[in-house]
């Protein structure tokens, strides 16, 4: 059986391009793709009490829709409240000033994300500001602990 470049020529262009479809599926499944894009963004924060298992990365949603990421999560040592940065995209520029922010869990996996529920304010967050209107990650151990807590003392 004769090989010919064409062959070749073929199978390697196949190869190369299962290479980048499975390149691209690495971008998307790890979301370092929001870093490649060229878009405009804006900052804005909120402070918890607790942000649980809330990682950097991950996704800010309004009514499901993602609008943006988690950027960065800090403690803050004068009131140790986790302060949680968003970055926006700048299309989703009209959100209120009074916006809540609630942190909740999507899915059976637990992967946990920020929700934010526009107000009625005429004014709209700009870049820097921070939402003050939060709730914080409801944490199952200790809703379970609760609920026992309570079974024991009616008892």
């Amino acid at each position: 059986m004769q090989h010919s470049y064409t062959q070749d020529t073929l199978v390697g262009l196949f190869v190369a391009s299962g290479i980048a479809a499975l390149f691209y599926m690495a971008l998307q499944v790890s979301n370092l793709s929001s870093y490649l894009g060229n878009h405009q963004t804006y900052t804005i924060s909120a402070r918890f009490e607790n942000s649980g298992g809330l990682k950097a990365k991950a996704l800010v949603s309004v009514a499901g829709v993602k609008i943006g990421r988690v950027s960065a999560i800090h403690l803050d040592k004068e009131t140790y409240e986790s302060v949680v940065e968003m970055t926006i995209d700048s299309q989703y520029d009209t959100l209120p000033t009074d916006t809540s922010a609630s942190i909740f869990t999507a899915g059976l996996l637990g992967e946990q994300y920020v929700s934010l529920d526009p107000g009625g304010s005429d004014e709209y967050l700009q870049n820097g500001d921070s939402i003050d209107i939060t709730q914080s990650a409801v944490i199952l151990e200790q809703v379970i602990g609760q609920f026992l807590f309570s079974k024991a003392a009616d008892e």
